[in-house]
């Protein structure tokens, strides 16, 4: 089976390099943000640039423990992040990765608009019933939702100090 792929976009009142800088590039404000669903972000190999490594152990509030995550790309001055996800125990046995683009544009209003791209490949050759299709179409767009809530999380945040991520 090909690969299946999602985009969604989520405004934002926050400007394109705040956003990027405390979304993207600082590993720990989403632990401060949202304990919750990140507890931890390690770099396990690397340097946090292009190639490394990151583990991700979720919040008590999450059904999952955590990811593993390969940094593949990060442009700041086109605030633009890719990366994959090469090991969670969200995945189901069919899937082998997800690789995920996201670019944070600015909007007309002065915020920004956060697009994002993600990727799902399939393990093997299997084919898919039409039900399972379906329910893994039902699985993204829970993980999109879930994205959604922690961007608006973090522009709360963001909202309510002012000073941070300047």
């Amino acid at each position: 089976m090909a690969p299946l792929t999602c985009d969604y976009e989520v405004p934002c009142s926050i400007p394109p390099a705040r956003l990027f800088k405390a979304f993207i590039l600082d590993d720990h404000f989403i632990t401060k943000v949202l304990p919750q669903a990140i507890k931890k972000v390690e770099i396990v190999e690397g340097d946090g640039g292009v190639g490394s490594i990151k583990l991700i152990t979720f919040g008590e509030g999450s059904q999952y423990k955590g990811a593993k995550q390969r940094v593949d790309g990060i442009d700041k001055d086109n605030f633009t992040y890719s990366y994959t996800i090469l090991e969670s125990d969200a995945f189901s046995d069919k899937i082998e990765k997800v690789a995920n683009v996201i670019k944070i544009e600015a909007s007309a209003d002065g915020g920004s608009i956060c697009k994002t791209t993600s990727t799902y490949y399939p393990k093997g050759n299997i084919e898919y019933t039409e039900e399972q299709i379906e329910g893994a179409k039902q699985q993204i767009k829970a993980a999109k939702e879930r994205s959604s809530a922690m961007f608006k999380a973090v522009e709360a945040y963001l909202i309510a100090n002012p000073d941070v991520c300047n």
